[in-house]
């Protein structure tokens, strides 16, 4: 189907707006009144603009508060609407959308709201114009869908239909089964937008938190279905009215809202796309500095060893067990401090995995690739870390699988193993710039096939921080997506570093090793472990370890979690995690002690 999007859903002025949704691949916009007003281009110049650009003008919007009103009142809209027709004409906009009223001089009267929409779509008629009809969820007296089309059959005119609003419909709680019952033809428009479920008034909610479909909690591909099967087959269109969007990249956005329609279509079932590819495991970390002397001695102390080295780049490969981290030293000036910059993930098809993001508007990194070296695709996340996609082998091996493995690019290097316990790696855990995070959570379900979690918040001494995992559904990748300030501010103030978590059987024994090898852990205040004491019952001298070495604890229903933290290098640190029975979190519990121990640690 066709594609939209409104442009009050994109910052900028209004010829920003039309040139990012083109980049995008939009079909087509909708053209908010006020971005109009504010464009010092006549209509005739941006109807010509969109055109140079591949777009049309599918709606011109919002008339408000124009039917159920007294006799005076109404005449004064009319007028208005000749003028705003005229203007429609100029702009090449065939379909005009109008509000249902929130005026308080509407009336609860749809005789009278029936006639007054009649002889306005008979105006409307005369200069080749539709009018789409929406209720507002907030309307005066008409504030759903069912009630909006009754007030339109009765009408009768063909120049009058009813757009659909899945925010308003859907934040109301109706039945979208209704929908199917409505004439294809009479549905003039369909306008798309998500939410998170929030306890707040409707017009708020509206207003400041639409977000684009797949980014919350709304049945919007149920909606889409449902007009599909009416009989619809006009275009798909984004309105959004968010405060972050509002002040974000225009470009970026709109390719953002763009993947969101291009999932919201494979989830009503309308196109099949390269199917996702879920990954299967973490191939690897990279950790990018430009003096490998900050990070060798902690992965050593950590029982990493450096096994081998790639065959024409500065990138080095340590390992213990199945975790492995690759030190790459090619990072230019611009990266001096050591920062989490790539991970590799496990996949059963790397080529479909690449072709899924690519169709998702996710391009394939450039990469400087040797005739030999192994076909390694990746794409960027939108905190601008590179994923891959793997296939793992030993050192000089294929994987397996009898194509080149990533690990056949490098050479074995010769080294004495002296591992303290760890095994895998857990998680991954990703701060997003704040702007970005409902963009991350959907590249991060759309792209890479993982299933989001809910989101909690997280207490820190300064601000309050948002956090949202991805999982496979084993377990086996996991990847934590948290809020924090840009990157460029100083940790200590918002700035967040990402970090690593490293499985172990026996954290108790593997913190000792560490420890005694040289590695530095974050220290945790007594007043947790006086906290811990309160909430929990444990055998006799356990929680005196955990108060020596620095472990934090948590339990659900299903287990326990043992973790602890090494000190901050550059951008990055190190978790330590046991996982026992069926514990499935993160210890979210714990972070608020974990950041100020942070906070501590940095002034």
């Amino acid at each position: 189907m066709r594609t939209s999007i409104a442009t009050v859903s994109l910052s900028g002025t209004l010829t920003e707006k039309l040139t990012a949704a083109a980049r995008a691949g939009f079909d087509g916009v909708e053209i908010f009144e006020n971005d109009l007003t504010g464009c010092p281009l006549r209509p005739e110049e941006i109807r010509e603009r969109a055109a140079d650009l591949g777009l049309t003008i599918d709606l011109f919007q919002p008339m408000r508060d124009i039917e159920a009103v007294p006799a005076d009142e109404f005449a004064r809209n009319l007028r208005r609407a000749e003028h705003k027709f005229r203007l429609m004409r100029r702009l090449g906009a065939d379909t005009v959308l109008v509000c249902s009223s929130v005026s308080p001089d509407a009336v609860d009267d749809d005789a009278l709201a029936a006639g007054q929409l009649r002889r306005l779509a008979g105006l409307a008629a005369e200069s080749g114009i539709r009018v789409a009809y929406e209720a507002l969820a907030w309307g005066r007296h008409v504030s759903t869908y069912e009630h909006a089309w009754r007030i339109v059959e009765a009408a009768d005119h063909p120049a009058l239909g009813i757009c659909l609003d899945s925010f308003h419909i859907l934040a109301r709680g109706s039945d979208v089964t209704g929908v199917e019952d409505i004439p294809g033809d009479k549905i003039f428009f369909l306008q798309l937008a998500d939410a998170p479920q929030m306890a707040l008034d409707v017009l708020q909610w509206s207003r400041h938190h639409r977000c684009f479909p797949g980014q919350g909690d709304l049945d919007v591909a149920g909606l889409v279905r449902a007009a599909v099967r009416a009989g619809y087959d006009g275009p798909l269109s984004l309105e959004v009215f968010n405060d972050v969007f509002r002040q974000s990249d225009a470009g970026r956005t709109a390719i953002d809202a763009r993947r969101s329609l291009t999932l919201l279509q494979e989830s009503a079932g309308l196109t099949a796309p390269p199917a996702p590819v879920v990954p299967t495991g973490f191939a690897f970390v990279e950790i990018a500095t430009a003096d490998t002397a900050r990070v060798a001695p902690l992965l050593t102390a950590l029982g990493f060893s450096r096994t081998a080295r790639h065959s024409g780049k500065p990138v080095d490969l340590w390992e213990q067990g199945e975790a492995r981290i690759l030190l790459n030293t090619d990072t230019g000036s611009h990266r001096a401090d050591p920062a989490l910059t790539a991970v590799g993930l496990e996949s059963p098809d790397p080529a479909g995995a690449s072709a899924r993001a690519e169709s998702l508007l996710a391009p394939v990194l450039p990469r400087r690739r040797a005739p030999g070296d192994a076909p390694l695709d990746a794409v960027a996340a939108p905190d601008g870390t590179e994923f891959f996609f793997c296939v793992t082998g030993a050192p000089g091996g294929d994987g397996g699988t009898g194509g080149p493995g990533w690990t056949g690019d490098f050479v074995a290097a010769p080294h004495t193993p002296a591992p303290i316990g760890i095994t895998r790696v857990d998680h991954v855990a990703l701060t997003q710039p704040w702007h970005h995070f409902d963009e991350a959570t959907l590249f991060h379900r759309g792209v890479l096939g993982l299933r989001p979690h809910a989101s909690v918040d997280l207490a820190d001494p300064y601000g309050l921080l948002r956090s949202r995992a991805v999982s496979n559904d084993d377990g086996t990748v996991r990847i934590a997506l948290g809020v924090g300030a840009s990157p460029s501010e100083d940790p200590a103030r918002g700035g967040r570093p990402q970090h690593v978590a490293l499985v172990t059987d026996d954290l108790v024994t593997t913190v000792r090793r560490a420890l005694a090898a040289g590695a530095r852990m974050l220290p945790v205040p007594a007043n947790y472990s006086d906290d811990l004491a309160a909430r929990y019952e444990f055998a006799p001298g356990e929680l005196e370890t955990y108060r020596e070495l620095g472990i934090l604890h948590d339990r659900d229903g299903k287990g326990e979690f043992r973790h602890c933290y090494t000190v901050t290098t550059g951008r990055v640190f190190f978790e330590l995690v046991e996982r026992v029975g069926g514990y499935d979190g993160y210890g979210a519990r714990n972070a608020p002690v974990r950041l100020a121990a942070q906070h501590a640690q940095a002034e």
